[in-house]
């Protein structure tokens, strides 16, 4: 027998309807809403008045009406009425940001400290967290420090290594030598929910947000360490035993250079940007800035490593034929010559058409990362957690 609907429940998703429709909406008014979503002027009222008093929606000024001499008032959201915290850890630094519910960033900082895997340096992280949190400043009315942690939805902290997937441990984690960390080391010195999540999703979370479009697509993490995530349907698709995606350790050039895996010439030590500024100078920018000039040594240096991910973008599209999209700390250095020689360099390769319309350059080539560890939050938020609210 099914259980009929509450007036509760009914109630609860008229609301959630009427939340979600001025977030996509921006601002818009109350005749507005009832007419889209066919929903009676009493009913959007008292939605519209519930969310004002819980504090997620706010009036915002005045909108023009079909009415003559008169002007509707205008609904829009809270964006920081809640905020989620996004975490990268590398191996000499901790980047902190926040992010609200229309997924951009409010405040970041970052931190010098190494990485060790004791609870000295645990705490100082979270302490790092807790004090970025106690700075944070709001739109509404000020806030005392145990209300600012109730507007805080979770940390998700992104860590070079692969995650379990209930984001509880880092299942494989050789470049920080973190393989078998557990997130309760953080966990239990912080008042907010937390997770782990692989750098290389974080960095595709952020770029689905900037690229809602993105339906399928390969996603290329080129940052001191090479990473991937595919994309499906979008969703990240994790694979069976977690490791999907993992290019980086790949044996392109067997017997060449060492990788942090233990074996010699993975795509890591081709493709990413250690092994580009191996032997070079340790700045990009001053790397960039000689390899634009013809027949420097840097120019010679950036034309094989062009190449040497074209093997890697050319094997990988012919198993999963989908858009290539360029991220990590590279993506501000590209530009439109090098995709052309990207393909110039496929063309010889691919036994296929050699078609010029799937490379892309990241549109979030900065924060990425942390951005996207924060999402997490967010979106859970937006897609489960508004009718807890109310």
């Amino acid at each position: 027998m099914k259980k009929s609907i509450t007036p509760n429940q009914i109630r609860q998703n008229n609301i959630n309807l009427i939340y979600q429709y001025i977030y996509q909406s921006g601002t818009t008014s109350q005749q507005d809403i009832s007419y889209a979503l066919h929903l009676s002027r009493p009913t959007v009222a008292n939605g519209l008045n519930e969310l004002e008093e819980t504090g997620l929606i706010q009036k915002s000024g005045q909108l023009d009406s079909d009415y003559v001499g008169r002007k509707a008032t205008a609904y829009s959201i809270v964006p920081d009425y809640k905020l989620s915290i996004g975490v990268e850890i590398i191996a000499n630094q901790v980047k902190i940001v926040s992010v609200d519910l229309y997924e951009k960033y409010t405040k970041r900082e970052v931190y010098e400290i190494s990485y060790r895997n004791d609870e000295e340096y645990f705490k100082t992280v979270c302490k790092y967290i807790t004090d970025f949190v106690d700075k944070i400043e709001y739109s509404f009315s000020p806030l005392t420090k145990s209300e600012k942690y109730d507007h805080i939805l979770g940390v998700g902290i992104a860590l070079q290594g692969l995650i379990s997937p209930d984001g509880s441990t880092a299942t494989y984690g050789k470049i920080l030598d973190c393989t078998g960390l557990k997130i309760d080391n953080f966990s239990k010195h912080l008042p907010f929910p937390c997770t782990f999540i692989h750098d290389s999703t974080a960095a595709a979370v952020s770029e689905m947000c900037v690229s809602p479009e993105i339906n399928d697509a390969f996603y290329l993490l080129l940052s001191y360490h090479l990473g991937a995530a595919m994309i499906f349907n979008k969703s990240i698709l994790s694979g069976k035993h977690g490791h999907n995606a993992t290019i980086e350790h790949i044996v392109f050039k067997p017997g060449e250079r060492d990788c942090y895996c233990g074996k010699k010439g993975c795509a890591e030590t081709l493709c990413s940007i250690n092994a580009l500024l191996e032997g070079f100078e340790d700045s990009l920018d001053l790397f960039f800035k000689n390899a634009r000039k013809s027949g420097s040594r840097e120019a010679l240096r950036w034309q094989q490593y062009l190449e040497d991910l074209a093997i890697i973008i050319n094997n990988i599209h012919l198993i999963y034929d989908t858009d290539f999209i360029l991220g990590g700390y590279l993506a501000a250095y590209l530009n439109q010559d090098d995709v052309d020689v990207l393909y110039n360099h496929i063309a010889t390769m691919t036994p296929f058409e050699a078609y010029r319309d799937y490379i892309y350059i990241s549109k979030m080539p900065k924060h990425g990362i942390t951005i996207g560890a924060a999402l997490i939050y967010i979106k859970d938020f937006l897609d489960n957690k508004i009718k807890d609210e109310f």
